[in-house]
Formats: C-alpha cells, structure tokens, sequence
C-alpha cells in the first residue's frame, strides 16, 4: 500500500500503459479517477483494477481546455484534491515521414502529445502551490531524448518540447515542493503500435517493454518521499539499442 491516502488522476487511461498506472495504482491503495475519449476503454480499466477504492472515471479529451478544466474540477470533486497527475495520453500517425505527413496530421499530434500535458498541468497546479506539495509526473518516449526516424518528425518533437516543459516546470516549483518527471520509455507493446507504418509481429511485441514495466516505473517515482525528485526516468528493452 505505498500510496495509501494519495489521490492520483491518470490520462490515456483506457488502454496500455495508462491502464496499467491505474491498476497499480488502485493495488497500491491510491484513489483513482482515469479519463480518456472512449468510454467502453475506460469502463474496462475501471473493471480490472482491483484495491481498496474504485477506480472511477471521466470521458474528456485532453487537447480540449474546456473538456480538461472540466475534467479537473470533477476530479476534485470526486477526489478532494490532486496529489499526483500521470499524463499519459498520445498518440502517433502512420504516415510519419517528412515527405509524407501532412499539416494537420502534425497539428493533432502536437496538441495531444504536448498541449494536452500542458492543459492538464495548468489546472492543476494551483492546488499544488497552495498545498506546496504535488507530483506531475508526463510519460514520454526515448524519441523525445534522441530523435527517431522510426517514431517520425512528429512525434520526435513533441515529446522533446513535452520533456522541456517538465524540465522548466521542475526548476520553477521545486521551492512550491512540487515535483515533475517524465518517463521515457522505449518500444512498448501498446495500441500505439498499430500505427506503425510496417506491421509489428508478435514476436518482436513479446521482447519489447509491456505497459506493466513502464507503470512499475511509475509507481517507483510515485512512491518516493517529498524529499526525493526523480527529474528524468529512461527504460527500455534489452534488446533496443540506446548510446
């Protein structure tokens, strides 16, 4: 029960790693509440999770401010306050390439990978300065550390201008005891993989990350004292290569 007593709001919560944070979550004794854009997702999550609180839900979609300030103040409602927030959602296209993505593919991607963070992060961090306590915590990607041609120009760039604004936000809250991380995983057996231009077998799907290793992960930043900040969390697999 490493977080008994807490209270966490979790995105993308519907499938993949975002499912799995809720799950260990709610086994580790927090109260719960995960939003995402498709109701029947969240309802499984909400199933399968199993601890001493329900794991509750919130159709809303995090590019939307309207939605997410609605989002928030329900969360609080339901919660009474907001001690940790997962941000989760993302999202990739097939048709990745430069010389193939078109503007608005770009625009989706930029406001749910990185306007999103944003939005979520700008309605809840009020009641974290006025508690001067809270724990933000963004999953990222190994793209936004080293730009990939596999994740695409895309997707490459929101996750390094998400990671940067976790980095600013953890040299601008760290005297309000505000913490943030971002986690950034490497290949992971999720959704997302659907979008790969070439199909993924399922062999190479059974040695990649599954999305209970990345939501271990999180727990263990989530369990730490007030006093420990984890700023950056890199975890991939073995058999990816990183230099």
């Amino acid at each position: 029960m490493q977080l008994d007593g807490k209270t966490a709001l979790v995105t993308g919560g519907g499938t993949g790693v975002g499912r799995a944070v809720a799950i260990a979550f709610a086994a580790a004794g927090a109260k719960v509440v995960i939003t995402g854009r498709r109701e029947a997702k969240l309802q499984e999550t909400c199933a399968l999770a199993t601890g001493p609180h329900l794991v509750q839900y919130y159709v809303a979609d995090v590019g939307d401010r309207d939605q997410t300030t609605a989002l928030v103040a329900w969360a609080n409602s339901v919660l009474s306050q907001i001690d940790i927030l997962v941000n989760n959602a993302g999202v990739n296209i097939v048709a990745r390439r430069m010389d193939e993505i078109k503007p608005e593919s770009w625009d989706y991607l930029m406001n749910v990978n990185n306007t999103g963070v944003f939005n979520t992060i700008h309605a809840i961090l009020p009641q974290m300065r006025a508690r001067r306590d809270g724990l933000l915590i963004t999953i990222s990607s190994i793209a936004g550390v080293r730009p990939s041609v596999l994740a695409g120009a895309a997707y490459s760039a929101s996750k390094h201008a998400v990671n940067a604004l976790m980095k600013v936000i953890s040299l601008e809250e760290k005297d309000n005891g505000i913490r943030s991380t971002f986690i950034a995983p490497g290949e992971i057996n999720t959704p997302i993989l659907d979008d790969r231009p070439v199909p993924v077998s399922d062999e190479h799907k059974a040695q990649i990350l599954q999305s209970e290793d990345v939501a271990a992960a999180v727990l263990f930043v989530a369990s730490l004292p007030p006093r420990a900040h984890v700023p950056e969390l890199l975890i991939k697999p073995v058999t990816q290569v990183f230099i």
